[in-house]
């Protein structure tokens, strides 16, 4: 007896639409399975820092940068983060593979918040804007001095990088009076300091428009009542000098620095690489945790080790 094939019945539109819910929803549970917590952090950097190179992501999780290589490159064969190579301008080499959240991550990272994915507030074509950006190199720099603290903190046990936060939300919390490149809480031996990051490259801003982003500090000082220092890196030695020569006598605790300032990889930023602005070519340079002493911190956040 021949058994007469019958084509399925397609489904009505509501059933249609419950099917590719219940897609959606099983395809982050089952990459969820396949996550390590280190993964999980790393996916959390992502969406809250938007970009970082291989070398960051190795800073931030992993023991040297070929573990991080191998791991990013599962994560890219999962679909949780998506990478890129920017172009540089001839004969300046090759970049670092950049690394950006994947849509699969972005589901991954709404289940870890509790909230529907149409909350995160995921856009692929903004978060790939990243790659053309004319602000990459700013944010990587940004994000650079975040991961190397992380990757100090790594190595001293008793230091801790308690908070990492990015420009938007340092510009919702601050607003109106301050919108800095990042805000963070180190903690070294017990000794706490909370501080800001303004990120310099030498080209984008004259002198003045650096200076003069101090007074909004200075009036979130008289404001909320808390004086923290702000951080400044700059891209060269000779930039620091006319920085400093331009900021005289600064209505806040100004520290500058410059990557050659670093002497101890390990301990990165959280060495002794910070000048006061005041300095003139007296006090020698300081470790982030003395800076504590020219703060008045702010009081305890009531979120978590955030990085």
């Amino acid at each position: 007896m021949t058994t007469r094939y019958v084509p399925p019945v397609p489904p009505s539109a509501p059933d249609a639409a419950k099917a590719t819910s219940g897609l959606k929803q099983l395809v982050p549970m089952l990459l969820a399975s396949r996550l390590t917590q280190r993964d999980l952090h790393v996916l959390r950097a992502l969406w809250d820092h938007h970009v970082l190179t291989t070398g960051q992501i190795a800073q931030l999780a992993y023991p040297n940068a070929d573990r991080a290589r191998r791991g990013m490159l599962r994560l890219t064969n999962l679909g949780a983060v998506e990478r890129f190579r920017p172009l540089l301008p001839p004969g300046k080499g090759t970049a670092p593979l950049h690394y950006t959240i994947g849509q699969a991550g972005a589901h991954v990272i709404a289940a870890d918040q509790g909230i529907p994915f149409a909350d995160l507030g995921y856009r692929r074509d903004r978060i790939l804007a990243w790659a053309l950006s004319p602000q990459l190199a700013h944010l990587i720099g940004v994000n650079g001095i975040f991961t190397a603290l992380a990757a100090a903190a790594r190595h001293h046990p008793a230091a801790d990088l308690v908070h990492w936060w990015p420009e938007r939300r340092c510009s919702k919390t601050w607003a109106p009076y301050i919108r800095p490149d990042g805000y963070g809480r180190w903690c070294e031996h017990g000794v706490c300091v909370d501080f800001f990051v303004e990120y310099d490259t030498g080209t984008q801003r004259p002198l003045k428009k650096v200076v003069d982003k101090l007074r909004g500090y200075a009036n979130l000082a008289t404001a909320d009542g808390f004086t923290t220092p702000v951080l400044i890196w700059t891209s060269s030695r000779r930039r620091e000098t006319n920085l400093h020569a331009a900021i005289g006598t600064p209505p806040v605790p100004v520290f500058t620095t410059t990557p050659d300032a670093i002497r101890d990889e390990q301990l990165g930023p959280a060495g002794p690489i910070w000048l006061h602005a005041t300095s003139r070519g007296g006090p020698p340079r300081l470790r982030l945790s003395t800076l504590a002493r020219y703060a008045r911190p702010f009081p305890p956040h009531g979120d978590t080790n955030e990085i």
